[in-house]
């Protein structure tokens, strides 16, 4: 195996099991040198929780030659998404050698991978008016260029949502923008088991970041929606967008203003993936009655791990099925005593699809709950140690309701008044207990 394959595969490998960074990749083992990425938006910036993807070319002599890399998330070559993103697909980077830059910024065999798709995270930043050479931090064209700095977020953020997000979600599940419905001639519910599984391992293999993309979306929804009501309030919709200095031709983010229009889209997709979990459950009965491979598969693994918590939790985490679907879980979490979980009664459900685990399970709190890490609506932000395995969903699942000390990186936080709250001064901080509190004791 050649020396760069080797490095490639290692790479790929510590970035998929550390998604920490919000960057994911996805390759073709048959061509292990064409890498797709995606980078999430950073929080706190225009590009929060958008969906950025790249192409990434590794040459035969890489590490000491870097990759080429294409930005694909440009609406069809059309949308300029940063200085230094161009509506070509162009990453201008000192590191990839498409930007001149100072003394040891070039790049070396030491970089790889992550650093590459970090240093393009970092161009997504709160103000990446920043970003063009011309401009001149503290100096007197930073004052000059304040009204176009506001108005270039304010541009970024809408087509972060319309582009990044909805489109993408859009084309995923072949929503129609204009209507919110799917549209049927691409609806495969009428194709055998067989011929369904065929379809969607086609789609799946096409666009590897589908099921990540609605799983964040899920977790990311309630903030999307309080950004664009905030927004809202900022710009006229209709109003078209100002064009920036540095932009010019077909380089440039041009359009206008519609936030009505992205919620309504916004809504619809939410709509349609939340549906799909009832399309599991019905497509699970149907394979359990036809006595499909994978049912049996998921029946063992639920007797394995109802057994496992029967003995490991005995008293605190009760399992079934409901209708005695294998594809549809209920775990059942009672507190225990001397915790600030103590008197709480939570139901958890946990919805499978036929193309477990590559469809990661859709897991709803059917108790409501005032949690950091869990939705106003019960959807929970949590990371198994193994996502093929029912068992460490659950146990994930367990450390997020008893976890005290919960993490301050913003990407968790799917509440973002509890997190406000948590986060706080004292005064805050002894609210957030008691309204948690109070939840449990509701239960």
């Amino acid at each position: 195996m050649a020396t760069n394959t080797l490095r490639l595969l290692k790479e790929l490998a510590d970035i998929q099991k550390n998604p920490d960074q919000a960057i994911y990749v996805s390759y073709n083992e048959d061509d292990i040198t064409n890498v797709r990425a995606l980078i999430m938006g950073p929080p706190d910036t225009p590009y929060e929780y958008g969906f950025f993807e790249f192409n990434m070319q590794f040459p035969r002599d890489y590490p000491t030659s870097p990759p080429k890399v294409n930005a694909i998330t440009t609406n069809g070559g059309r949308t300029r998404f940063n200085p230094n993103i161009y509506a070509g697909g162009k990453v201008c980077l000192s590191i990839l050698g498409t930007w001149r830059g100072e003394a040891g910024e070039q790049w070396s065999s030491a970089q790889g991978i992550e650093s590459v798709l970090l240093s393009i995270q970092s161009l997504m930043s709160a103000n990446p008016f920043e970003n063009e050479p011309g401009y001149e931090a503290g100096g007197q064209k930073e004052m000059s260029y304040k009204a176009e700095q506001e108005q270039y977020c304010q541009k970024i953020q809408h087509e972060t949502f319309r582009i990044s997000i909805l489109q993408r979600l859009e084309g995923y599940m072949r929503i129609n923008p204009s209507t919110g419905r799917v549209n049927p001639l691409e609806d495969i519910s009428h194709l055998s088991p067989a011929e369904r599984e065929a379809e969607e391992h086609k789609r799946a293999h096409l666009e590897p970041f589908t099921d990540l993309c609605k799983r964040l979306f899920r977790y990311y929804y309630p903030t999307y929606v309080r950004t664009i009501s905030r927004e809202r309030g900022k710009v006229q919709d209709g109003h078209q967008f100002a064009t920036m200095p540095f932009e010019y031709g077909g380089n440039q983010m041009g359009g206008k203003f519609s936030y009505h229009e992205l919620e309504r889209r916004m809504n619809a997709v939410k709509t349609v993936i939340d549906a799909e979990a009832d399309t599991w459950v019905k497509q699970g009965a149907e394979a359990t009655k036809n006595d499909e491979g994978i049912s049996a598969s998921l029946q063992l693994q639920f007797n394995q791990t109802y057994q496992h918590f029967l003995g490991k939790f005995e008293g605190t985490v009760m399992l079934e099925l409901i209708e005695n679907n294998p594809f549809c879980w209920r775990m059942i979490y009672i507190g225990r005593p001397m915790t600030n979980l103590d008197g709480g009664l939570f139901r958890i459900k946990m919805v499978l699809s036929q193309r477990f685990p590559e469809e990661q399970p859709r897991v709803m709190f059917e108790t409501p709950i005032y949690h950091v890490n869990i939705t106003s609506d019960g959807v929970p932000y949590y990371r198994p140690r193994r996502t093929d395995d029912i068992k460490s969903h659950i146990e994930a699942l367990i450390e997020v309701l008893e976890n005290e000390q919960l993490s301050p990186d913003p990407r968790t936080w799917m509440n973002l008044d509890a997190a406000q709250l948590y986060f706080g001064k004292p005064e805050d901080q002894r609210e957030y207990r008691k309204a948690f509190r109070r939840y449990v004791l509701l239960s």
